[in-house]
């Protein structure tokens, strides 16, 4: 199983939100790069980005300091938030991200996803974010009535390189993953599943892991914090 630490961008920062919500910032580092560089430098294979303003605005915002972050990296890195174009997706990839993560899209304009899925083997995730199973979109702001799994088994077949499934309830807050959800997606679902929200423990990440069927986990505030050593989780995950 593969551990994305993660990078949520809020005006050019490095920040963690409780819950999706915009009004309750922490920010961690004012230097993305130097943040980015620090997870590679303690072994992460990956790095997860997300520009928070940008799924807001439905466009992307923090583009220079993804771009930074792009530049001073050697590993692979994930980019969600304000991505619902062609040619934003192409501009991105052409930037030197290894994937996009289409979330408010997939609901929306899902033949998007299976063109660039299509277009790009292997360079697209959908995100999945949900409130009590219900899939929420534009920065979390909007619910709709379509249930995750049913969204996820639409995308079976259009080649996506995986699915970030994110409990919104639990997002920030350090209480633990929807482990169970998770598992039952990742059951449901032959695409990659990658849990997010939660992450606060190595036990949390040693459940996931355990489940067999989830293929990686992103976590940010507990790597600020502390809770989780990175160096250590990486080892241990290995190990498993």
């Amino acid at each position: 199983m593969i551990l994305y630490p993660a990078i949520d961008l809020k005006d050019g920062q490095c920040v963690r939100l409780v819950k999706g919500e915009m009004g309750q910032a922490t920010v961690f580092n004012d230097d993305p790069a130097a943040q980015a560089k620090a997870f590679e430098d303690a072994g992460a294979e990956w790095v997860h980005l997300v520009d928070l303003n940008g799924a807001f605005a439905g466009r992307p915002v923090n583009a220079g300091a993804v771009e930074a972050i792009l530049g001073a990296l050697s590993v692979p890195a994930q980019l969600g938030g304000g991505i619902r174009d062609m040619g934003t997706i192409e501009g991105w990839l052409d930037k030197g991200l290894s994937r996009v993560i289409l979330g408010t899209v997939a609901v929306e304009n899902p033949e998007l996803v299976r063109e660039a899925a299509k277009a790009f083997p292997g360079k697209v995730a959908v995100g999945l974010d949900a409130r009590n199973g219900r899939v929420a979109t534009r920065g979390w702001a909007e619910e709709t009535d379509m249930q995750v799994v049913d969204l996820a088994k639409a995308f079976e077949d259009a080649g996506i390189a995986a699915i970030i499934y994110t409990d919104i309830d639990r997002d920030g807050a350090m209480g633990g993953p929807n482990v169970a959800a998770t598992e039952a997606l990742a059951r449901a679902v032959s695409v990659p599943v990658i849990a997010s929200g939660g992450v606060s423990s190595m036990a949390d990440l040693i459940r996931l892991r355990d489940t067999g069927v989830i293929s990686g986990a992103i976590s940010g505030r507990a790597l600020y914090d502390g809770a989780i050593d990175l160096a250590e989780a990486l080892e241990a995950l290995r190990e498993g």
